[in-house]
């Protein structure tokens, strides 16, 4: 068999012979009788399984029930992680489980395990006997977490799995069972090798031991097989998933990358629709490997689908990095009978693309739209439910009246934001040099500080705060204040010209916008008036980059697309636009 090689299969043949009795002799169960062979049977019962998840429920023959589906907020947490942070995961003993019976044990184990997470445990190059295990065991620092920091150092070190199979082995031998944590290591290092058969093995063996499995055993299981000759298997599980939980967006992807890789892009096509109704968000792999697989493809309703996905990237503000850009240049040059060409290029200040001559969309909002959009903000996020949590009803209001009496301002600063861009010189120094640049053009400068800006310090020099004043109306709030509420009321109420400065994306406050119109327009303004700042190459200047009057998102007229990029992967949510474009025309 091949979960256990042959000088691991002595002593192993009575795990089930219980358990046989109940059921009929499947291969799970032969896989069984041949891989676990112990010795002392009076301590195997077919209803005594270990397990450190309660999701993973022991298999009664005698219960029939259906096991509840899970709700929503159980499984959030695995949202998001790609294979790499699973992989960490499991290493370092933080498997998450969705239930929460038994969670201070759970706690206490990650807590222990925790402790050992950098000790030095180096597994044997070669499989052990018994009694070579339990030396290892008993030098250990606390043995009872032997097997769980030697399996976490195993997926670290890439052990070869015969060596894992012989602790698996002395574990069953010694304690009558093998724990669900441990099975579920193992099974990460054998998805992490692609053994495929391993996996099978793996998963057929968890089949019977338990009605159910909790998600994070889904996850490795689809992930294992999606990436074999048996993907279609992964789809299975999906099903399987489905009847007790809502996939995660891992399960989702690797069966849309498995069926794409096998060119069945009708299929990858609707789990993508599926994984979107569910509300889960593709990360920029998934998107990609429809433009790589679907190269050289025919079909208008496959293209359909693969614009579509560049309209995603429109309405939520997502840049592909360099690699993604030339899959989607790749793929449009692919289509049959399309005769589109790509190229890379930078747009110009006015907004004119130098390939194909093409103005791209303006920044400016309508009238309409301005104000439509002021109006929200000022209701929903300044004036909602958040705002006096971060200040006070009075602070807002003495805010109000001072930028009423001084209207309109041309550019509104984040002073404390501002004043940590150079970490090596002083915070006053900072935002002076700042203040300096943007006042050249005898701009209307707003400041937003802190109280304590006023107190001389080592960061706060009150002869350079003077000075500033001079150059700049400043308000001053509570130093337990957030200025992003101030931030937003100033530079929308000086009118369509204001800019602002500040890292901060601002993600927050366009959340609290109800609908996705709101959302879209609130970023188009964003892109169009947030000036982007960085300190220099030698640390001694800032750099300012003026927003563009052209809009920085995905475009088309329909015979032309425009794609910005950036140079490599950022997180999506980014206050910096890109500077790169890909133009691709259809000739």
């Amino acid at each position: 068999m091949a979960l256990f090689s042959q000088t691991s299969q002595q002593g192993f043949q009575a795990l089930l012979w219980k358990y046989r009795m109940f059921r009929p002799v499947s291969r799970c169960q032969r896989l069984f009788v041949a891989s676990f062979n112990i010795l002392n049977r009076e301590k195997v019962s077919c209803f005594s399984f270990m397990t450190s998840s309660s999701t993973a429920l022991p298999v009664d023959p005698k219960e029939t029930a259906v096991f509840p589906t899970k709700k929503r907020s159980e499984i959030d947490h695995e949202e998001g992680k790609g294979w790499d942070e699973e992989t960490k995961e499991i290493s370092e003993g933080k498997l998450h489980f969705s239930s929460s019976v038994g969670a201070p044990k759970k706690q206490l184990m990650s807590h222990v395990l925790s402790r050992h997470k950098f000790t030095s445990v180096q597994p044997p190059e070669k499989p052990l006997q018994a009694e070579e295990w339990n030396r290892l065991r008993e030098s250990f620092r606390s043995p009872e977490m032997f097997e769980e920091v030697m399996f976490s150092s195993m997926i670290r070190c890439n052990t070869p799995t015969d060596v894992a199979k012989s602790l698996l082995t002395h574990v069953a031998r010694s304690k009558g069972d093998i724990a669900y944590n441990l099975l579920v290591k193992y099974l990460a290092l054998c998805v992490q090798q692609g053994q495929t058969s391993e996996i099978r093995d793996v998963y057929d063996i968890m089949k019977i031991k338990f009605k159910i499995l909790e998600s994070g055993a889904y996850n490795l299981l689809i992930k294992g097989l999606s990436n074999s000759d048996q993907w279609r298997m992964a789809l299975t599980l999906l099903e399987e998933v489905k009847n007790i939980m809502i996939p995660s967006r891992t399960n989702y992807e690797s069966c849309i990358k498995a069926a794409s890789r096998h060119r069945e892009m009708n299929l990858a096509v609707d789990l993508y629709h599926e994984m979107l109704s569910k509300d889960l968000v593709p990360t920029l792999d998934v998107l990609q490997a429809f433009f790589d697989f679907s190269r050289g493809m025919k079909g208008a309703e496959l293209q359909k689908e693969l614009f579509g996905i560049l309209i995603y990237l429109r309405e939520n503000q997502i840049y592909p990095h360099k690699t993604f850009m030339r899959s989607i240049k790749l793929w449009f040059e692919s289509i049959p009978g399309g005769n589109w060409r790509g190229h890379l290029t930078n747009i110009k200040d006015s907004g004119q693309c130098p390939v194909c001559n093409h103005q791209l969309e303006s920044s400016d909002l309508t009238e309409e739209e301005y104000n439509n959009l002021r109006e929200r903000i000022i209701r929903d996020v300044i004036h909602g439910t958040d705002t006096f949590r971060k200040t006070s009803p009075q602070e807002f209001e003495a805010f109000q009246t001072f930028v009423e009496n001084r209207l309109p301002f041309d550019i509104v600063i984040d002073g404390l934001n501002v004043s940590h861009i150079k970490p090596r010189k002083m915070q006053c120094e900072n935002l002076f040099d700042a203040v300096n640049c943007l006042a050249k053009e005898n701009a209307r400068l707003l400041v937003l500080g802190r109280k304590h800006m006023l107190i001389n310090s080592s960061n706060w020099k009150t002869e350079i705060m003077k000075e500033m004043q001079n150059k700049a109306d400043f308000f001053f709030a509570e130093n337990i204040s957030e200025d992003d509420a101030f931030l937003l009321y100033a530079t929308l109420r000086s009118g369509k010209h204001c800019k602002f400065v500040t890292r901060d994306f601002l993600r927050d406050h366009k959340a609290c916008l109800s609908d996705s119109l709101m959302r879209q327009l609130f970023r188009k303004w964003q892109r169009g008036h947030q000036i982007v700042f960085s300190a220099s190459a030698g640390g001694k200047h800032i750099n300012f980059l003026p927003a563009f009057c052209y809009d920085c998102v995905v475009q088309t007229t329909g015979d032309t697309w425009h794609i910005p990029y950036k140079n490599t992967f950022e997180e999506k949510y980014s206050y910096q636009v890109p500077r790169k474009w890909l133009c691709i025309q259809q000739k």
